[in-house]
Formats: structure tokens, C-alpha cells, sequence
């Protein structure tokens, strides 16, 4: 076995940049399948902090290929910042290709992305207008420039006047003025000249480095309920951070995939709007915000904070086939006398034990919560199960028997050494 998806199991912001960071060590290749800079990753590693927003945590290991997917779309000049920004500090970094597959985002797309998003007015989605949904709109639109185009000099320059009169159109019904081609084209240009060295077919990379064995992990962003098929339409992303992800985003096909490991909190958050049954706005939400510092790497927005919701997280695991569960923020929740998770939803028409499709419905739920013995203590030193609490192993057997998905992995810290490896086997095989 040597394919490994790290995917969100959640709303996003599960700390999946660590563990990336952590399995990324043992991995030939680390590719980020989804997305673009609307997704944010903090590492620590040796007593630095980094954020990644586009490029693969497994950048940190000088001798891993990072490879920025076909499904993504990318930012090129938030691109370069975050490669000057890492590389001020450490030069000591793993070779970084870009496939030529991806979309590229324009200043256009955020533009419009802040005025659709203000056109809702009191339906606003919660977009972090980066340009994101509109770019992945112009690829379904067959409108959207790639990768391969941007960085070819003979190409780009009709390709961008093409877009760019779709573009002024739509900026004039929003009584916008139109974006200036000239300054538009030199600006990307020199974008496009920087990247161009990076910008390869990596689809034959990555399918060769399966056949040959080599350990491949594949970078999930967001999290599953923010799936454009799969999450809570229409408060989600514009791609596919669900496992199946991984293969649309890079050129492999399923029986390619050995394992799949889900990320999930210990407790439950969620940035932006949309429904949130197990939400808390009071006192002990606030507590485990300020505690788990739960505030966006990108946005730098408060995320929404409330307790583990297992109907969720036990749709989650059957909906990306999850070999294992990576449980973190255990250490977060230490302090607190008693906890609770959400077992069921109440409804009007009655107790159901799955997660509704419909928007409406999903957010009329009520949780039927069990209430859960909780422990004291850091345990940010612990580095078995053994010297975990007795109720924190107790939390965790539950989650297990719950989900019917056995814990691989338990961080109880940012730092890379802050982990606790419970089943080896679930991550390469």
C-alpha cells in the first residue's frame, strides 16, 4: 500500500496542515488536489509557524515532490508571496510543481466574487472573496483560463482579452468600472514568467509514482460538509475536498487509493454561514474558541465553536470510505467537567439518525446529546494512550464504537511531536 488521502471529516479547519506535515516526512510526493487560497493550513515544526494557504504542508521536506493539482484553482501573486513568505523561513525545501491542468485566479474573479456575495444581501454564503467560486464558475463555464495558457507568452495575451470583454460585461451590471487590459496583461505577465519554470503535466508524475510504489499523500482542503455535492448546499466550497477529490483533482483512478484517514476536532467548528446544530453561543462555546484558538489561517475570522457531532462525523466516514480516524484538539477540551455529543437529531416529525439533505430541515435539527465524563490536565505531554486520562481514552472508544471507524491517530498539540500514534498500520498499510 502506498497512497494515502488526509481528508477533512468536518466543516474544515481540522489541523489536517500538521498532519500532512507528519506523514509528509514518510511520503515521496504530497499533492494538493482541490481548492485554492480560501483554504489555510498552520504548521509548527521546530518552534516555526508556518501558513500555507496554496502550497502542500509537505513542502517542509526537502526530499518530497509538492505538486498543486489540476483541481485547484491558483492565486499566481498569492502564490509567490506564500513561497517568499516560507522561504524567509527555511531555504531547505522539497521541489514544488504546478500542474498545467489548474485555473488560474484573476483579479476579476475576487471582484466579483465581493460583489455577488454583497448582492445576497441577507443570504450572504460567508465567502472569503478570494475569487474562488467565480474561477471555479469560469472552468465549468469553459470560460477559464489554465495553467498551460497563462504561462505560454504567445497564448495568454488573446486568451486574457477574450475573458476579460466577458468579464467588463458583467462588472458594468454591477455599474463597476471595466478592468484596464494593458496594466491587467503586464502585471500577470511577470507572474506567468516567475511560475513558468514550475508549471508541468504532473498527471503522468503522479500515475507513475503509483505504479512504481512510492508513498503518494494526497492534501485534502476544507472539509467534507463543505463539498460542493456533499455538504450543506449552498454553504459550501466550489470543489470537491471530499475523498473522491483526489482522484478528480490528479489523474488517478479510485482503486488507486489504499487508504483514506479523516481529520475531525475533538469538538466541532465552523467558519461562515450555514447550519450548525451543535453550535454553542454561550459561555463554554467562547471557552473552547479561546482555548483551541480557533480563528481562520486565511480570514482571521472567530470560527464557530460547539460540541463533537457524531451523526456528522459518522456520515463522514461512510461518505469518503475512511480507513481511520485523526482525532486532534484532544487537548483543547481539558478542563471541562463534562462534555457532550450530539447522538441524534430531533425533528418535528421525529428522531432520525442521519444527516438531511434538505437545507431547511438540517437546520431546524435538534441534537439529542449524551452527556460524557470529561478530565483535567495538560496533555499535551502524553505520547501513548496509556498516559492519556481514563475519560479522554473513554471519549475516544466512543467516537470509535459510534462512527464504526477505529482512531489512527490522536494530536493532542500543534507541534509535530504533540502525536500520538494509535494504529500504524491504518496510515501507509
Amino acid at each position: 500500500m502506498s497512497t494515502l488521502v488526509i481528508v477533512g471529516a468536518q466543516w474544515g479547519d481540522e489541523a489536517k496542515g500538521k498532519l500532512v506535515d507528519v506523514l509528509g516526512s514518510e511520503a515521496d510526493m504530497v499533492i494538493r488536489y482541490s481548492g485554492g487560497n480560501n483554504a489555510g493550513h498552520t504548521v509548527i515544526a521546530e518552534g516555526k509557524e508556518y501558513k500555507f494557504q496554496l502550497i502542500p504542508a509537505g513542502i517542509l521536506h526537502p526530499n518530497v515532490a509538492s505538486i498543486l493539482g489540476g483541481g485547484m484553482v491558483i492565486c499566481p501573486s498569492g502564490l509567490l508571496e506564500e513561497l517568499k513568505r516560507t522561504k524567509a523561513i527555511t531555504a531547505d525545501l522539497g521541489k514544488l510543481y504546478i500542474s498545467s491542468a489548474a485555473h488560474v485566479v484573476f483579479p476579476y474573479h475576487r471582484l466579483l466574487d465581493s460583489l455577488e456575495e454583497e448582492a445576497r444581501g441577507q443570504n450572504k454564503i460567508g465567502t472569503t472573496s478570494r475569487g474562488i467560486g467565480p474561477a471555479y464558475e469560469d472552468k465549468v463555464a469553459r470560460l477559464g483560463i489554465r495553467m498551460s495558457e497563462f504561462v505560454d507568452p504567445n497564448r495568454f495575451p488573446q486568451r486574457l482579452r477574450e475573458v476579460l470583454d466577458v468579464k467588463n460585461k458583467y462588472l458594468q451590471l454591477f455599474n463597476k468600472e471595466p478592468i484596464e487590459y494593458d496594466s491587467l496583461l503586464k502585471e500577470y505577465t511577470g507572474y506567468a514568467d516567475q511560475l513558468r519554470p514550475l508549471v508541468v503535466d504532473v498527471e503522468p508524475m503522479i500515475q507513475e509514482a503509483v505504479k512504481q510504489g512510492k508513498r503518494v499523500l494526497f492534501e485534502g482542503a476544507q472539509g467534507t460538509f463543505l463539498d460542493l455535492d456533499c455538504g450543506t448546499y449552498p454553504y459550501v466550497t466550489s470543489s470537491h475536498p471530499i475523498a473522491a477529490g483526489a482522484c478528480l483533482g490528479t489523474g488517478v483512478g479510485p482503486r488507486a487509493i489504499d487508504n483514506v484517514l479523516g481529520v475531525c476536532k475533538a469538538y466541532t467548528t465552523r467558519v461562515g454561514s450555514g447550519p450548525f446544530p451543535t453550535e454553542l453561543n454561550d459561555k463554554t462555546g467562547e471557552w473552547i474558541r479561546e482555548q483551541g484558538r480557533e480563528y481562520g489561517t486565511v480570514t482571521g475570522r472567530g470560527r464557530r465553536c460547539g460540541w463533537l457531532d457524531l451523526i456528522l462525523l459518522r456520515h463522514s466516514c461512510r461518505l469518503n470510505s475512511l480507513s481511520g480516524l485523526v482525532v486532534t484538539r484532544l487537548d483543547v477540551l481539558s478542563g471541562l467537567p463534562e462534555l457532550q455529543v450530539a447522538t441524534g437529531y430531533k425533528t418535528p416529525s421525529g428522531p432520525v439518525q442521519h444527516v438531511p439533505n434538505d437545507l431547511v430541515e438540517f437546520a431546524h435539527v435538534e441534537p439529542a446529546y449524551l452527556t460524557m465524563e470529561g478530565w483535567e490536565g495538560d496533555l499535551r505531554g502524553c505520547r501513548k494512550m496509556e498516559d492519556l486520562p481514563a475519560s479522554a481514552r473513554a471519549y475516544l472508544k466512543f467516537i470509535e464504537e459510534f462512527t464504526e471507524t477505529p482512531v489512527a491517530i490522536v494530536s493532542i498539540g500543534p507541534d509535530r511531536k504533540e502525536t500520538i500514534v494509535v494504529r500504524p498500520e491504518l496510515i501507509w498499510g
